[in-house]
């Protein structure tokens, strides 16, 4: 499998999303999450590091080590299994699994992105939630004479 986030993409990950809203997510996340919260694809920690200030217990699964020791340059505190998030699997329950910033359109098939949300929901407490963060494209209306 290719990491496309190793090396220098790892190293910039954190300047190249630097404009984006980490403050709102984490507000939104952390009621969830009074069980724990295990973040799938948590690549640098943009969002596990200022959740898990805030008391809440944090784990990690992602497929880049490059991703995973910028984060550990932040805190040794997030334990994090490097592998598929499609299949790789962290000890524990927790009430909240999270995958943002588009991070399941890395799984490229329809049968990974069902797999994704089969071991979200193996690592759920009952009750629990699993949270997504995806871009919604903007729909495409055929006008009916194209129509087949």
């Amino acid at each position: 499998m290719t990491d496309w986030f190793a090396g220098e993409v790892a190293a910039r990950y954190d300047e190249s999303t630097a404009g984006m809203p980490v403050e709102p997510v984490v507000d939104f996340l952390e009621p969830l999450a009074g069980g724990g919260a295990l973040e799938l694809a948590i690549g640098t920690g943009r969002i596990a590091v200022p959740l898990a200030e805030r008391g809440v217990r944090v784990a990690g699964i992602d497929s880049s080590p490059d991703m995973v020791a910028e984060l550990q340059r932040k805190t040794d505190e997030i334990p994090v299994a490097i592998g598929d998030m499609s299949t790789t699997e962290v000890d524990g329950t927790f009430s909240l699994v999270y995958l943002v910033f588009n991070s399941i359109n890395n799984v490229t098939t329809q049968d990974g992105q069902v797999a994704v949300f089969a071991n979200a929901a193996a690592h759920l407490e009952p009750g629990g939630c699993f949270v997504i963060e995806l871009l919604v494209p903007q729909l495409q209306r055929v006008p009916p004479s194209e129509r087949g």
